[in-house]
């Protein structure tokens, strides 16, 4: 049975990112339309080049999201890179999710695991890191994973909604 959150929580627009995952993670939602792995800046009204003196590093997280939504991995790696905190827990979980989406498994668990050593309640992060769980048929763990987040108040959040669809389906998420 599909939960009434499942579809709030997909299909509302996110406002905040809270500093132990996105509570309310939902598909982003395109600021503007660039292309060849540029980003919208709000302060220029135009496309611009990914560079850190530039955008300051929320757009360039919302960013990391659009490209990674839309596929485009080195596009979202290229955001990534021009942040600030390399160290950051929400960059550590993007590192994570696009290295995993990449094809590199092991090195995607690595930053899922990073991300969780600077702040074990990143919920996205252990959702990101339960949902290659179920990629690699570690359904036990993955159930953990999605203890871990109902257990640091992330009940009824994307990040439980999406890792347990992923244990009941097998499907994981882009975003």
């Amino acid at each position: 049975m599909i939960r009434p959150l499942l579809i709030a929580a997909l299909l509302l627009p996110s406002a905040a990112f809270a500093k132990d995952g996105d509570r309310k993670q939902t598909k982003p939602k395109p600021t503007q339309h660039c292309s060849g792995g540029k980003i919208w800046n709000k302060k220029t009204n135009a496309c611009v080049r990914v560079q850190s003196n530039l955008l300051d590093d929320d757009t360039l997280y919302g960013a990391v999201r659009e490209f990674a939504y839309a596929g485009q991995l080195d596009n979202a790696q290229s955001a990534l890179k021009a942040m600030s905190d390399q160290t950051e827990d929400r960059v550590l979980t993007y590192w994570g999710f696009t290295t995993r989406k990449k094809g590199d498994m092991d090195g995607g668990m690595k930053f899922y695991r990073q991300a969780l050593a600077q702040n074990p309640a990143n919920i996205t992060a252990r959702s990101y890191m339960g949902q290659a769980l179920v990629q690699q048929g570690k359904i036990a763990e993955a159930k953990s994973e999605l203890q871990a987040i109902r257990d640091y108040d992330g009940a009824d959040t994307w990040a439980e909604i999406s890792l347990a669809n992923a244990i009941t389906s097998g499907a994981s998420y882009n975003y």
